[in-house]
Parts: structure tokens; C-alpha cells; sequence
């Protein structure tokens, strides 16, 4: 037990319980503490950028060849496409099978779309986006507007672009890389001590959350929130855990491997919050730096495949609970339409109800007034999908650096069996 209280495991659970308890019995004080979650998970977007340029740039010089990057890149946005189907596909099943949203009866007409106009209007921007628009976006204003913006993508771009530079001009880039490397380790040991902050921010996350809105507002649609939670855990345990073992792995030690950054994303609804321990964790498997380097970063906007589950789930909920019939060519649209939208998400206030509201207004047939039915429950859901999300690209991380033979399979396994120490941000 002692051993529980001192590790960062046992007091992110104790806070998590703590947090709850306060939240239920005090709720005014609760709300109060909202301050202390956000602060913590601005703490860490803080220092995001500058890890995942780091991380990136060390690890395409230490590729020394710049095919193999291009790779890993090309690899990682195929398998990317294909698992999101997947996820979009199997959303759109179980609704139309369960049909969660079926007797609620609900009168579009008589639904307050006071609330939706800012997402509504988020939405419009986000719907007519055109490729040309999504890609100039990548492209950040100045080299320094990308790190302040917080936009990983764009750090990216930068990250890669400058690490190619590096490894092209050899001996003379030795002094910078030597520098990268040094400032590298620099930030991970800031994130140390940001990160013994971990119980404080679950606890302030979760006693606002439980104050805010009580267990109460998931008895309405709980039908919705049950389903969602559960596709979610199918995909993972089946879907994921049937790609990951290909890989010789076990989907049960990665979570139970991660389980400390998964408790954060639980209290939090945020994988942010975690990205430069899992990215430190998953090198610490023995993945190369350059293959997690490009792989997570680039997933948090590509693969994400607990949201793409919730898209076509709540599309198709909200449809059957305002009574609106759906051919099956409007099921193939809200498909089609959500594989394009979900790639937006990452990054816009609201991310969940903006791409969803994205995606409706394309589909004629489905009220758009529609979203105020889910919003009351966005929280909850977001806790899912922020845990679906990161173990999704956990996995995509591992698989490509099979593909590419830049994991060290007897070390992962010994990681995950806990023969080998895990990192530590100590």
C-alpha cells in the first residue's frame, strides 16, 4: 500500500476518488476548483511544441535516410485511412442496430438552438474548407506562430523540414543536433516536474465536472453514452487488439503499460495532456524516435478513431430520435461525408459538436438543431473518446514501426511484461 500512496499511479487514483466525492457532496465548491484541471492542462500544451520538435528532429537525423522517413509517413496515413473507416463503419452499425435514439419522439421544432450558434457558425468554417485551404493551413504564419499557436501539425512541418536540413548538410549540423538533443532532455525534465502536478489537475478536473453537471444528466441519454462506451471498448479490445496482435503484442499490457497517462486522459477528457509521456514511453518500448516522432503527432489529427465512432454514432442517434427516416443512400453519405470532416477535428473549440455539426449540415434529411440533444452528455462522451483516441494511435505507432522494422520486439516485450522498468519522468 505504501508503495500504491508514493507512485504517481496511486495518487492520480486517489485524486480521481477524491475529486468525485467533493464534486457530489459539495458541488458549489467543486465548480470552484475548475482552475486548478485547466491550469494543469495548460501547463502541458505549454510545453508540447517544443518536445515533438525535438523528439522529431533527433529522430530523422538519427534515421540518416530521408526515404525512410518518407516511409514511415506514407504507411502510418494509409493505415490512418483504413482504421477510420473502420471506426466510421462500425459507429454507423451499432446505431442503426441498437438504435439508441428510437422512442424519444422529439420535436425539432420545439428544441432551443440558442446554444448551437457559435459551433453552427465553427461548423460552417470547417465544411468549407477545401483541400487547398486544410493544406495551407499546415503552413504556419512565421517559424515562431506555429510554437505559440500550439498547432502540432505545424510544428511538424517545421520540425520535419528542418530535421531534413540537418541530416542533409552531415558534420556541420553536428553542433545543432548535439543542442536539440540537450534541450530535448531539458524539457522532458521540465515536464517532470509539471507532471507530479497530475493528481491536482484530476482532482480539480473531476470535482468541477461531477459539480457541474452531476451523474444525473446521463440518465436521459445514457442509452447513447452505454453504446458509445461500449463500441468503443469493442474496437479497442477486438479491432486494435487483433491489429496489435499481428505485431506478437498484447492490447491488455499496452493499457495496463499506459495506465497512468490513461488515468489523467480519464480525468481530464484530454489526450494532450499526456502526448510527451506516451511519446517518451513508447521510444522507451524500443520504437525508434523517428517513427514515434511522426506517427503520434501527425495521429492526433488523422487518426482518431474513438471520434470518428462517436461522428457517424450521433448522426445517426439524433436522426432517430427526431424521427427521421434514413435511406440507406443517407447512410452512405453521412459515412462518406464524416471520413472527411473527422480530419479536422483536432485543434477547433468544440471539436466534437463543430465537426458533428460539420457533417449534419451536408445531410439535408437530418435537423441540425439536432446537437442540442447531445450536448448535455459532450463531457462524458469526451472522456471515451480521448481514451479510444490515444490507445488508437498507441497501436498505429507500434504497427507502422513493425511495417518499418524500427521496433525492437524482444525489448517491447519485456517492457510490457514488466521486466524492464517503465519510463519515468523523474
Amino acid at each position: 500500500m505504501n508503495r500504491f500512496f508514493k507512485s504517481l499511479f496511486g495518487q492520480v487514483v486517489i485524486a480521481l476518488i477524491a475529486g468525485i466525492v467533493v464534486g457530489l457532496f459539495y458541488p458549489d465548491f467543486g465548480q470552484s476548483l475548475k482552475p486548478l484541471g485547466d491550469g494543469f492542462i495548460k501547463l502541458i500544451k505549454m510545453i508540447i511544441p517544443v518536445i515533438v520538435f525535438c523528439v522529431v528532429v533527433q529522430g530523422i537525423c538519427g534515421a540518416s535516410d530521408l526515404k525512410k522517413v518518407g516511409s514511415v509517413g506514407v504507411k502510418a496515413i494509409i493505415y490512418f485511412e483504413v482504421v477510420t473507416t473502420i471506426a466510421l463503419l462500425l459507429g454507423l452499425v451499432l446505431a442503426f442496430v441498437f438504435q439508441p435514439g428510437a422512442g424519444m419522439n422529439i420535436d425539432p421544432t420545439n428544441l432551443d438552438a440558442s446554444g448551437l450558434s457559435s459551433y453552427v457558425e465553427t461548423a460552417g468554417k470547417v465544411r468549407g474548407t477545401s483541400f487547398a485551404d486544410f493544406i495551407m493551413k499546415l503552413i504556419p504564419s512565421t517559424i515562431v506562430s506555429a510554437f505559440t499557436s500550439g498547432d502540432v501539425l505545424q510544428v511538424l512541418l517545421i520540425s520535419v523540414i528542418f530535421g531534413c536540413a540537418l541530416l542533409l548538410i552531415g558534420d556541420k549540423g553536428q553542433p545543432a543536433v548535439s543542442l536539440i538533443a540537450s534541450l530535448s532532455e531539458a524539457f522532458f525534465k521540465c515536464m517532470a516536474f509539471i507532471i507530479r502536478l497530475a493528481p491536482l489537475g484530476v482532482f480539480g478536473a473531476i470535482a468541477f465536472t461531477v459539480g457541474r453537471y452531476g451523474i444525473g444528466s446521463l440518465k436521459q441519454l445514457g442509452m447513447l453514452v452505454l453504446l458509445f462506451y461500449g463500441a468503443v471498448i469493442f474496437f479497442v479490445v477486438v479491432v486494435l487488439g487483433a491489429i496489435l496482435r499481428t505485431s506478437g503484442l498484447s492490447i491488455f499490457k499496452l493499457i495496463t503499460y499506459l495506465r497512468e497517462e490513461l488515468i489523467v486522459v480519464l480525468a481530464t477528457a484530454s489526450s494532450d495532456s499526456v502526448l510527451p509521456q506516451v511519446m517518451r514511453k513508447l521510444e522507451h518500448m524500443g520504437i525508434k524516435k523517428s517513427t514515434v516522432g511522426l506517427v503520434i503527432p501527425t495521429g492526433y489529427s488523422f487518426n482518431l478513431d474513438a471520434f470518428s465512432i462517436y461522428l457517424t454514432m450521433a448522426a445517426v442517434f439524433i436522426a432517430q430520435a427526431t424521427n427521421t427516416h434514413l435511406a440507406m443512400g443517407d447512410l452512405l453519405m453521412i459515412l462518406a461525408i464524416a471520413l472527411i470532416t473527422s480530419k479536422g477535428a483536432h485543434g477547433v473549440p468544440g471539436s466534437a459538436i463543430v465537426i458533428l455539426a460539420a457533417t449534419l449540415t451536408t445531410i439535408p434529411a437530418i435537423p441540425v438543431v439536432g446537437l442540442v440533444l447531445v450536448l448535455s452528455i459532450d463531457w462524458f462522451i469526451g472522456i471515451m473518446r480521448a481514451l479510444g483516441n490515444l490507445l488508437g494511435n498507441c497501436v498505429a505507432t507500434v504497427v507502422v514501426a513493425t511495417w518499418e522494422k524500427d521496433i525492437d520486439k524482444t525489448r517491447a516485450r519485456a517492457v510490457l511484461n514488466g521486466e524492464i522498468p517503465a519510463a519515468t519522468f523523474e
